[in-house]
């Protein structure tokens, strides 16, 4: 079997022309959003500084043989299409180069990739760049609900188009009754994510994935008051992590959604602010311009699911076992998975549905923490992910990986991801 999609673990694994590499996957730091070094940053700043990046991870590649950049973002005015491009060309890309933007919700940033390597799998293209971005601090207001709507959704007869628009924090809710994930599982589960990202933090262990961010910082006090002048920082680790979280911590804190309810802000995913970008082309047009040695994985099939809007969370238990199928896969054959935590009522969920919870426990599932420490800055999460689970299959000595997530409205995504 040949293309760039194939089925069973060792075709997979088989070197093939028309594989869709990776080159480099790189991010910013993710910072916590209204609060972080990065809350005064534009996000097509923070795509600009990761493009930059790329490029200079990449010399031996002119910049002008990268035919079009997909990115991936939820919240900016207009899509983010025109600063975004406006951003690519300032960070050196030339004009000749496309550009577009992609809204997939949460799964913003692997649907930009995906895309690209549809692009790329296709012959449209051969070489391309797809990533994310996104400022929760400067466009989070609406809290990602629609404030014009056709009126007739909002009282429409189908419970599923209204549910479109539930918080997401009581889709949270939801799982967590209907499958019965208590209070203490999330807590324990959301102090692990930080005591993860904390040992990894501290072992150097981001240090390959992530690219400093030059910008400004306007210091406030608890009142959102000026303190002091405006600062240029240099940006280099993400700051929503808790080293010292504690289950002791974790139970004071308040139902953030529901009363009565189990998801507190301690064990929900962190409003932040991020962007990362991946390169991406054909096999063979990486042998013909001598970057073989460049090629740090490829890309190996993606798939989307959909369920009901109110459980959207429940999204990774869905997409997961199709895209196994459709790739001919077992569970045990995936070394290792990155599973956004969205909640961790719904990770923990996915993780008992799926068969993982040993997994979990052997460091194969989320090693580094996931977006309960390090954040979920939407459109970028996708991006931030991949970034992370390349340089951890080479760390561990693991070839194949897969990154899911849930989506709001109802949907799952996940993609499977090759180490060379």
């Amino acid at each position: 079997m040949s293309g760039p999609v194939r089925r069973g673990l060792k075709e997979i694994l088989r070197k093939d022309p028309s594989d869709i590499v990776i080159l480099s996957s790189l991010r910013t730091p993710i910072t916590r959003a209204y609060k972080g070094h990065l809350k005064d940053a534009y996000p097509e700043e923070l795509l600009a500084t990761v493009l930059r990046a790329t490029i200079a991870a990449n010399p031996n590649l002119d910049p002008a043989l990268i035919t079009d950049v997909g990115i991936g973002v939820v919240l900016s005015e207009l899509g983010g299409s025109k600063a975004g491009r406006m951003a690519m060309n300032h960070a050196g890309i030339p004009t000749t180069t496309s550009f577009y933007t992609v809204n997939r919700a949460c799964s913003s940033g692997l649907s930009a990739i995906t895309n690209v390597a549809h692009q790329i799998a296709t012959g449209m293209m051969d070489v391309g760049i797809g990533g994310g971005m996104e400022s929760m601090t400067r466009n989070y207001g609406s809290r990602a609900i629609p404030t014009v709507l056709w009126p007739e959704l909002k009282d429409s007869e189908v419970k599923d188009a209204r549910d479109c628009i539930m918080p997401m924090g009581l889709t949270s809710e939801n799982v967590a009754e209907r499958y019965g994930v208590s209070r203490a599982d999330q807590d324990a589960f959301a102090v692990m994510s930080h005591q993860r990202a904390a040992k990894a933090q501290a072992g150097g262990l981001f240090d390959k994935e992530i690219v400093p961010v030059k910008t400004k910082f306007q210091e406030v006090d608890k009142k959102g008051e000026k303190v002091g002048e405006v600062q240029d920082v240099t940006v280099t680790k993400d700051d929503g992590i808790r080293p010292n979280a504690s289950l002791d911590g974790m139970a004071k804190l308040k139902p953030a959604f529901k009363e009565n309810g189990t998801s507190t802000a301690g064990n929900s995913s962190q409003i932040s602010d991020g962007a990362g970008a991946t390169l991406l082309m054909r096999r063979s047009t990486a042998n013909e311009l001598g970057l073989t040695s460049s090629i740090i994985g490829k890309w190996a099939g993606t798939q989307v699911a959909g369920c009901r809007p109110d459980e959207m969370g429940i999204g990774p238990a869905v997409a997961i076992p199709k895209l196994l199928e459709m790739t001919g896969l077992k569970i045990e054959d995936v070394g290792l998975w990155e599973i956004n935590e969205a909640f961790a009522s719904q990770a923990i969920y996915c993780l008992r549905q799926l068969g993982l919870e040993k997994t979990l426990e052997e460091g194969r599932v989320n090693p580094k923490g996931g977006a309960i420490a390090l954040g979920h800055p939407l459109g970028a999460t996708g991006a931030r992910m991949l970034a992370g689970l390349l340089p951890e299959m080479e760390r561990q000595g693991l070839q194949t990986g897969v990154i899911s997530m849930c989506i709001g409205t109802g949907m799952g995504m996940a993609g499977l991801f090759v180490r060379e």
